[in-house]
């Protein structure tokens, strides 16, 4: 069963949030916002898909806070985590999507199976924390590129199936 947490503040992660559910047939319910979800939410779940934007100079969306502070205390073993986020590469390539690598690092000590990477194509950025080895550790939105946004979800999801 999959879970998608996200925290967003302008409505974009949430719309990818919902992008992503549409695609992998996610029920409604099983669509948390960090930002009013207790962390044994997840509990439920096989599969977790989480989001956040990227916000100052590479941080997290502030609904993550609290949530990833509970979460990397908890033993993930058994469970895949597929990571995504929102980012601008026109304005900020350097942190480009560096919430998603920074989800990645606070998690490494769950246990969790890490999902869902996959070889950068048609990225400017690709020096950011997202990139790891010349993989992107999770879908990478570029709120820059947005005509691009659907096939990249698409894709992703492809891949995650």
């Amino acid at each position: 069963m999959i879970g998608i947490f996200y925290g967003s503040t302008t409505g974009t992660t949430e719309a990818v949030a919902q992008g992503i559910a549409m695609e992998m047939n996610v029920a409604d319910n099983d669509i948390h916002n960090v930002a009013d979800t207790d962390v044994s939410a997840v509990d439920a779940y096989d599969m977790l898909l989480l989001g956040s934007s990227t916000w100052g100079s590479g941080e997290l969306q502030d609904d993550w806070t609290v949530f990833i502070e509970s979460l990397k205390t908890k033993d993930l073993s058994g469970k895949k985590v597929a990571l995504f986020g929102c980012g601008d590469a026109g304005c900020y390539p350097d942190t480009f999507c560096d919430a998603i690598g920074l989800l990645y690092e606070e998690l490494q000590g769950t246990g969790c199976t890490f999902v869902g990477e996959y070889t950068p194509e048609g990225y400017d950025a690709v020096n950011s924390l997202v990139c790891k080895e010349g993989k992107f550790i999770g879908l990478a939105i570029d709120e820059s590129d947005p005509d691009a946004t659907d096939a990249r979800v698409s894709k992703w999801c492809n891949l995650l199936k």
